[in-house]
């Protein structure tokens, strides 16, 4: 049974429809984070579950119990807001304690938990501090205390790194993980950022207009998107239209526009429909120009260490997981012509000009390709991934 349930539901603001036929479900102890673009319904998700706002249909179950009705007060979760929404004229025991002292817990039992919380998120001996005297990283470990000292069922985030710098975020994101595995509680993140979600979350659901366009482990989203605009999401901006497709095992053979044809090496599991396009990052394209493909096979002798192969500044295969004859034969393989080059300071980026339209690569080099240099791109069947196309 899974410990928390949205089922079909449905939340409307006046006519327009921000969730519909909604569902997740997450299991005790898990971190699952909500990511996506800004009005994808990630927000809405979690004021539902915080009983902010109610569903106008479908079903919220939560460790086997109806809470689609239940009022917020009756709901034992703890919500860490964006603003932090601390009290500026109590101190941080005081702010910790606020909820303790709503449900009437004991003067020493409130002294017992705020102390023992206030060490867990490296606040102690703030006690008598209040929130203007502390930094920013400082009050946000303020409100995670405020929301967990209550022991509560659930813990939701809204946000909650958004109001600070850079290097802090990376030191908070830390602590929020660490706090979450050392208590065991089940928690919902919502972010807009990517790698934030990435590093915290066991795993993390990608929202798009209203739904789940991918639930999964956050090495899985990176390295198989499902759909395109996941992949778009998280960085693949590099996408081939389809013709035909031939299925043997794993490997898949393509036919693309201009009579490219790739094979590749399908291992996301997601299933093969009609509607398909090929996508790879930046990184992962190779781009060589018209002198580095003189390639050698692998038994010719010396191969690219030999005489033969210095003589000619000669390649040898594989490339990108291709062999020597197949990269000969054009396998993976599209002209092109350098458009734009712009300087990233590890590496150059450049946008190639094709028959297929504009591919954008990276390749780390000490003599940057000048404008309008013949080069060829190739694309490693291990890195192209089958995406489902946008409609």
């Amino acid at each position: 049974m899974e410990y928390l349930s949205l089922q079909n539901i449905a939340v409307a603001y006046e006519k327009n429809t921000i969730l519909k036929d909604f569902s997740l479900n997450i299991q005790e102890g898990e971190l699952i984070s909500l990511l996506g673009p800004s009005g994808c319904g990630k927000t809405t998700t979690l004021r539902l579950i915080a009983g902010f706002l109610e569903a106008k249909d479908g079903k919220f179950m939560f460790k086997g119990k109806d809470y689609t009705k239940m009022p917020v007060n009756k709901r034992n979760f703890g919500f860490v807001f964006q603003s932090y929404a601390l009290f500026p004229h109590m101190t941080v025991f005081d702010n910790v304690a606020y909820g303790l002292r709503l449900r009437k817990v004991g003067k020493a039992e409130i002294g017992k938990r705020v102390l023992a919380m206030l060490e867990i998120v490296n606040l102690k001996g703030f006690e008598k501090r209040f929130p203007g005297e502390l930094s920013g990283g400082q009050r946000q470990r303020v409100a995670i205390a405020r929301a967990l000292v209550i022991e509560p069922d659930l813990l939701l985030f809204d946000e909650p790194l958004s109001n600070l710098d850079a290097n802090l975020r990376v030191n908070m994101r830390v602590e929020i993980r660490r706090i979450q595995k050392q208590l065991g509680i089940t928690t919902v993140y919502v972010s807009h950022d990517q790698e934030e979600c990435f590093s915290i979350s066991d795993k993390v659901a990608i929202m798009n207009k209203g739904i789940i366009e991918q639930l999964d482990a956050p090495a899985n989203i990176y390295k198989y998107p499902a759909t395109e605009f996941v992949a778009r999401f998280i960085g693949f901006n590099n996408f081939i239209n389809i013709g035909s497709m031939k299925q043997d095992g794993n490997v898949i053979t393509l036919e693309g526009e201009g009579d490219v044809r790739l094979q590749v090496i399908h291992r996301s599991g997601h299933p093969i429909t009609d509607a398909m396009k090929g996508a790879i990052r930046p990184d992962d394209l190779i781009v060589l120009a018209e002198g580095e493909l003189k390639v050698f096979t692998d038994s010719r002798p010396g191969g690219l260490n030999g005489a033969a192969g210095k003589e000619a500044g000669a390649i040898a295969g594989p490339i990108g997981g291709l062999t020597s004859e197949e990269l000969a034969a054009g396998w993976n393989m599209i002209p092109g012509r350098i458009k734009i080059s712009t300087f990233l300071g590890r590496s150059y980026q450049y946008v190639v000009e094709t028959a297929l339209g504009d591919f954008t690569v990276n390749r780390e080099m000490e003599q940057p390709f000048e404008r309008g240099t013949a080069v060829k791109l190739v694309l490693p069947k291990e890195k192209v991934v089958l995406v489902r196309a946008e409609a």
